[in-house]
């Protein structure tokens, strides 16, 4: 890794958002960092099996939402604990919702003890909040209050103008997040 502050922001980002990005740049305001990864799990932890659209399209599509900001990298990674994913990053950026998961001992065996382990190797937090889950004040990002309820779920139900430019062009091209058989024709070459 090279010099500075960086911190990992682990997600699917199916679709990105114009939440996600804001969470990062309060982050890298907040915590004064210099680069901030977005970090995809090929199968993440808690998520089903995400079938469309396709993980290398997915991966693409971050890319290029994200190209003109050069203290955003991507990356993709085959961990799937967060523990894992953050080692040797200086902040870990998520949201309260996922804060709330990873403090559930049913991730380590119902044990509290592996889940303390666990929790306790994660570096410097950045959480973005999530009402009406609590997150310790010292971890608590400052972010605009109308993205605690925006969601890749809500886009991928329709609200399109909830995904970063570039994964809503790349919706209404192919039906990506918003018409899966659409999409799925398109993959394949089989007509729009």
């Amino acid at each position: 890794m090279s010099n500075g502050r960086r911190a990992v922001y682990p997600g699917s980002f199916n679709p990105p958002t114009m939440a996600h990005l804001d969470i990062a740049a309060a982050a890298r305001a907040q915590r004064r960092l210099d680069v901030v990864v977005f970090t995809v799990s090929r199968s993440a932890l808690a998520k089903q099996e995400v079938q469309h659209p396709e993980f290398q399209h997915r991966m693409h599509v971050l890319i290029d939402a994200v190209a003109d900001y050069s203290w955003i990298e991507v990356r993709s990674t085959e961990q799937q604990l967060l523990s894992d994913i953050a080692e040797g990053f200086d902040v870990l950026i998520m949201g309260a919702d996922k804060w709330h998961q990873i403090n559930d001992p049913v991730w380590y065996d119902n044990d509290p003890d592996k889940r303390d382990v666990a929790v306790g190797r994660l570096p410097e937090l950045a959480i973005a909040p999530r009402p009406p889950l609590l997150v310790p004040e010292s971890y608590a990002l400052d972010v605009p209050e109308h993205h605690a309820h925006t969601s890749s779920t809500l886009a991928r139900a329709g609200d399109i103008e909830l995904m970063l430019p570039v994964a809503q062009l790349f919706a209404i091209e192919t039906g990506a997040w918003i018409q899966p058989e659409r999409y799925d024709r398109w993959r394949t070459g089989t007509g729009l």
